[in-house]
C-alpha cells in the first residue's frame, strides 16, 4: 500500500472498521469510498466521523429497507409515521422533513451519488447492494445543499465483466413473501450489463375493529437496471434506470390519551382505541388508509482519468407521485371521510466534479452542483356524515349551531355539512447551484491539514391556493359573527331567528321575550348548559341595562368560545398577493478545516471545524399562515379574510457548526474509534405535526454536545464484537416560539428537545465457522437501546424508550446456497415512535406503536 493510500484513509475519521489481522486496511479503503466508481478517492480525502454498514452486515441482520440501519449505527434514527412515504431521518438529534413536502431533509440521502430530496424516494429496497455510509455531522463542503446534519450516502454495484448473480426467495410470520433477483455479465469485451428486483409483500399487524384490511402491510417493488460502457482504460460510463411501487394499508395509530370526546363519539356508535392498551394493535378506523408511491429515475454516471486529474460527472431525472387516503380522526365514526395527501415531484441535479490523482504535496478536488426541482402538492379535508351531529352534542345541542348559522345569515345545516371541507393545491419550483473545491496539505508524511468552501445559492418560487366549502372556521366567535352578533351588535335584528332556532318561533325582540328563550331546555342560552349560568345573568345584564359591553375573550361571557377548536380549516388567504410574493432566496458561504495526524501507523488523531447550510423551508400543508410579522400589511391592504389567523408561511434558512476531535486506533484484533463534538444548529426549522397539518418555524438555536465510540474486537478468529456508543447532551439554546399543547405558542429556550435520547448504544456479536466440508455458519445477534426521551414537543405524556434484540442464523455452502434464519425485535420490544394530538377531539393524545417481533427464513442461491 502506497504512502499516498495510507494518508488517506488516516484522514477519514471513525471509520467502522472489521479487525480480522490483515485485511483491516484493505477492506476499509474499499468500504469508504463515497460512489461506487473507479476512482477509489471520492471522500478518503475529507475526514468526516463515518459508520460504514457492509453488504454481508445488510444480508446476515435481514435488513430489508433503510428503516431498519438504526439498529447498526447509534446516531441514526429512522421512523415512518402518516404514511408509508414518510420516512424521517435524525442525525446526532438534528434532522427533520418528514411528511411536508416543502421541507427538504436535514439529512441527505444519496443513492450512487444521486440526491434524493424527499423520503418517498429514499426508502425502496435496492438490489446488490455494498455498503451504507451514515455521515455524521454537517457536510455541505462537499455535498452541497440539505446537508446540515449529516449524509445517508447508498452505494450499489457496479456491472460485473464476469457473470455472477443470485435469486433469494423468503418466507415468515405475516404470510412474509419476498423474491429478490439478480445478474450481471459482460455484453462484450468493453461493456457490461446488470439487472435487479424484488418484491416485498406481507399482511399487516394490526387489525381493524371493524374488519377492514390489515394496517401495516407490505406491498412493495422495485426493479433496476445499468450498462457500463469502458469505451477505454480511463473512461467509464454508467447508465442507471430504476422504478419501484409501493401500495399499502398504513399506518397504525392508538390512544395513548381519550379525551371527553370518546364519549360524543360513542352516543354516534363509534368507537376510540382503547387508551389503557396503546400496543393493542387494533385500528379504530372505518376505511382502508391507502398509501402509494411510484418513484423512477434515470441517472448518467461519467469517470474519466486523466494523467493527473479525475473527471467526474453525474446526471440525473428523478419523478416521485405519492397519494395517501386516510381516516385522520381514527375512530369508527365517519367525522372526517375523507383526507388526501397528493404529492408530484419531479428533480433533475447535474453535479460536476474534478479531483487530483497521484502522489501529490497538494491534493485538490473542485466541483460543481446544479439542482432544479418542481413540486405539486394537492391536498384535502372533508367532513363525514357524523361530523355535524359530533359538534352539535359538543355543543349541547343542535341550538348552537343553529343560533350561529341564523345569525350570520346560512341556512340551516351548513356548518360541518357532509361533503364539506378544504382542498387546497400548491406549487414549488427550487433551483439551487452550488460551487465548491477542497485542498489538501500533506505537511509530511504524517501531517495534513484540509480545507475547503462551498457557495450555494438557493431560489424558490411557491404559489398556494385553497377552496374552503365548510365555512364555520370563517365565523368570528368572538366578533362580529359569532357571539357579538347573538348579543350585542345584532341582537334586535337577529333576535327573531335566534328565537326560531331555539324552537319558539319568529319571535320579536324584548325583555319578556328574551326571557322565555332562556326557559328552552335545548337553547345554548340556558344555565347549565354550555355557556353556564354566568354568561346568562351578563346576557340578561345587558338586555335589562341597554346594550352594553361584555367581555368577548371570556368563555364565562362567550359561550361561544369553546367551539373555536372545532375551527381547523380557516379561510385559507392565498398567495402569492399583494403582500406576499411567494418567493425566497437564500446564498451562503460554508466551509471546512481539519488537522489530521498519524502518530503512527495504526493511530490518527484529528481536529476539524466545519459549517452547513439549508436553505428557507415552504410549509406546503393547510396550517401554512401569512406571518404574523405581516399582520398590518394584510390589515391594511385589505386582505386579511374573515376570522383571519396568522403563523408562518416558511422557516428560514439553517446554519450549522460543529467542531470535532477524533481518534482512530487499530490493534492486532480490533479498532476502536472515538469523536467528541460540539454542534449547532442556528434557525433549525421545527415542524411538528398538529394531525391535519404542520406547524413550521425557527429555533433560535439548538446545540447538542456528545461523545461517539465506534469498536471492533475479535477475541478469536470465529467471533467479532462490535460495541458503537452516542452519548448527547442536547439543548434549546433559543427558541422563544415554540410549539405548545394545543396548538399555542411556548418558550423552549433552555429546555431539551424532545425525541433525542441522551444514550444510544448498538452491539452486536457474529460467531463464523467453516467446516471440514466446506460448508460454513454464522449466529449473529444485536442489540440496539434507546434511553427514554419525551416523544415530541407540545405532548408531555408519551415517552419512548428501546431496548431491541434482533438475530439470525445462517449456513452456506461451496455451490452458492445459503440459508438465513432471521428475527427482528426478537423479544417484542413496545416504544412509540412519536405522538400527536386528536384531531377535533381535544384532550386526546394519539401515538404510533413502533412494529411488533417479525422473523423468517430465506433461502439464496448465488452463481
Amino acid at each position: 500500500m502506497t504512502k499516498f493510500k495510507l494518508r488517506a484513509i488516516a484522514t477519514t475519521a471513525l471509520v467502522a472498521s472489521f479487525a480480522l489481522p490483515g485485511a483491516v486496511y484493505a477492506q476499509m479503503e474499499d468500504e469508504i469510498v463515497v460512489t461506487a466508481t473507479k476512482r477509489e478517492k471520492t471522500l478518503q480525502q475529507t475526514p468526516v466521523a463515518v459508520t460504514v454498514t457492509s453488504a454481508d452486515t445488510i444480508e446476515k441482520t435481514q435488513i430489508l429497507d433503510i428503516n431498519d440501519l438504526q439498529s447498526v449505527a447509534p446516531s441514526l434514527r429512522v421512523y415512518s409515521l402518516q404514511t408509508s412515504a414518510n420516512t424521517n431521518f435524525i442525525i446526532r438529534g438534528f434532522g427533520n422533513g418528514a411528511n411536508n413536502a416543502g421541507i427538504e431533509p436535514s439529512v441527505g440521502v444519496f443513492i450512487d451519488g444521486v440526491y434524493r430530496s424527499r423520503s418517498a424516494a429514499q426508502i425502496g429496497d435496492l438490489p446488490k447492494l455494498e455498503r451504507v455510509e451514515v455521515l455524521r455531522g454537517p457536510q455541505s463542503t462537499l455535498f452541497g445543499k440539505n446537508a446540515s446534519a449529516g449524509v445517508i450516502s447508498i452505494v450499489t454495484s457496479k456491472p460485473s465483466f464476469d457473470t455472477t448473480g443470485y435469486v433469494e426467495v423468503g418466507t415468515g410470520n405475516l404470510d412474509l413473501r419476498l423474491l429478490k433477483a439478480y445478474i450481471s455479465g459482460p455484453l462484450s469485451d468493453r461493456v457490461a450489463a446488470s439487472i435487479g428486483g424484488s418484491l416485498n409483500k406481507r399482511d399487516g399487524y394490526t387489525d381493524s375493529a371493524l374488519g377492514f384490511s390489515k394496517l401495516n402491510d407490505r406491498d412493495r417493488f422495485n426493479l433496476r437496471g445499468q450498462i457500463l460502457f469502458q469505451p477505454s482504460d480511463n473512461l467509464d460510463i454508467r447508465l442507471i434506470a430504476d422504478y419501484s411501487e409501493i401500495d399499502e394499508v398504513c399506518c397504525t395509530v392508538s390512544n395513548f390519551t381519550n379525551g371527553p370526546t370518546a364519549g360524543a363519539i360513542a352516543l354516534l356508535g363509534g368507537a376510540v382505541a382503547p387508551s389503557s392498551n396503546p400496543f393493542a394493535y387494533t385500528a379504530f378506523t372505518n376505511k382502508d388508509p391507502r398509501n402509494t408511491v411510484q418513484d423512477g429515475g434515470l441517472s448518467a454516471h461519467v469517470d474519466y482519468q486523466a494523467e493527473n486529474f479525475a473527471v467526474t460527472s453525474i446526471t440525473s431525472y428523478r419523478s416521485n407521485d405519492s397519494l395517501a387516503d386516510y381516516d385522520a380522526d381514527f375512530s369508527t365514526a365517519e367525522l372526517l371521510s375523507s383526507v388526501t395527501s397528493q404529492n408530484d415531484i419531479n428533480t433533475f441535479t447535474q453535479e460536476l466534479r474534478l479531483t487530483s490523482t497521484g502522489e501529490n504535496t497538494i491534493d485538490w478536488m473542485a466541483g460543481g452542483f446544479y439542482f432544479h426541482e418542481k413540486v405539486k402538492v394537492a391536498d384535502t379535508v372533508v367532513a363525514g356524515s357524523d361530523f355535524r351531529p359530533y359538534v352539535d352534542i359538543l355543543a349541547g345541542g343542535p341550538a348552537a349551531l343553529g343560533a350561529v348559522e341564523a345569525a350570520n345569515g346560512f341556512a340551516p345545516g351548513s356548518f360541518f355539512a357532509n361533503g364539506t371541507g378544504l382542498f387546497d393545491n400548491f406549487t414549488q419550483n427550487n433551483e439551487a447551484f452550488s460551487a465548491y473545491g477542497t485542498l489538501d496539505f500533506h505537511l509530511n508524511d504524517r501531517l495534513t491539514l484540509t480545507g475547503g468552501v462551498n457557495y450555494t445559492d438557493d431560489k424558490k418560487k411557491v404559489s398556494g391556493s385553497a377552496l374552503v366549502t365548510e365555512p364555520f372556521s370563517g365565523v368570528d366567535l368572538a366578533g362580529a359573527g359569532g357571539f357579538n352578533t347573538l348579543v350585542l351588535g345584532g341582537i334586535a335584528q337577529n333576535f327573531p331567528n335566534i328565537a326560531a332556532a331555539c324552537g319558539l318561533g319568529p319571535l320579536a325582540f324584548s325583555p319578556a321575550n328574551v326571557g322565555a328563550l332562556f326557559a328552552v331546555a335545548s337553547c345554548p342560552f340556558l344555565p347549565g348548559n354550555p355557556p353556564g349560568a354566568l354568561a346568562f345573568q351578563g346576557l340578561q345584564a345587558q338586555v335589562a341595562a341597554g346594550v352594553g359591553a361584555l367581555d368577548l375573550n371570556n368563555p364565562a361571557q362567550n359561550p361561544l368560545l369553546g367551539l373555536q377548536a372545532l375551527q381547523f380549516l380557516p379561510p385559507f388567504l392565498g398567495f402569492p398577493n399583494a403582500v406576499e410574493n411567494g418567493r425566497t432566496h437564500d446564498n451562503k458561504l460554508t466551509w471546512t478545516a481539519r488537522l489530521a495526524y498519524d502518530a503512527s501507523d495504526n493511530v490518527s488523531v484529528y481536529a476539524s471545524a466545519a459549517t452547513g447550510f439549508k436553505a428557507t423551508s415552504w410549509n406546503l400543508s393547510r396550517d401554512s399562515r401569512p406571518a404574523i410579522a405581516d399582520t398590518a400589511a394584510i390589515n391594511g391592504a385589505g386582505l386579511a379574510l374573515a376570522n383571519q389567523s396568522f403563523g408562518t408561511r416558511f422557516a428560514g434558512p439553517e446554519n450549522a457548526t460543529v467542531f470535532e476531535l477524533g481518534l482512530k486506533a487499530r490493534f492486532d484484533r480490533g479498532a476502536i474509534n472515538v469523536a467528541v463534538f460540539d454542534q449547532t444548529i442556528k434557525g433549525f426549522q421545527s415542524n411538528t405535526f398538529l394531525g391535519t397539518g404542520f406547524v413550521l418555524g425557527n429555533a433560535g438555536k439548538q446545540s447538542t454536545q456528545g461523545i461517539e465510540v465506534d469498536a471492533t474486537y475479535v477475541p478469536v478468529d470465529p467471533l467479532k464484537l462490535t460495541f458503537a456508543m452516542t452519548l448527547l447532551d442536547p439543548v434549546f439554546n433559543s427558541f422563544v416560539n415554540g410549539p405548545g399543547p394545543g396548538g399555542t405558542v411556548v418558550n423552549l429556550s433552555g429546555q431539551k428537545p424532545a425525541g433525542i435520547p441522551s444514550v444510544s448504544i448498538a452491539t452486536s456479536a457474529t460467531y463464523t465457522h467453516n467446516y471440514a466440508n466446506g460448508m460454513t455458519g454464522f449466529i449473529r445477534g444485536d442489540y440496539q437501546y434507546e434511553s427514554g426521551v419525551q416523544v415530541v414537543e407540545a405532548i408531555t405524556g408519551p415517552r419512548r424508550k428501546v431496548s431491541t434484540v434482533n438475530a439470525s442464523a445462517g449456513l452456506g455452502w461451496e455451490n452458492g446456497l445459503d440459508i438465513r434464519f432471521w428475527a427482528r425485535n426478537l423479544f417484542n420490544d413496545k416504544n412509540f415512535l412519536s405522538a400527536f394530538p386528536g384531531v377535533v377531539q381535544a384532550g386526546t393524545v394519539n401515538v404510533y406503536p413502533n412494529q411488533p417481533r417479525t422473523y423468517g427464513v430465506s433461502l439464496r442461491k448465488s452463481f
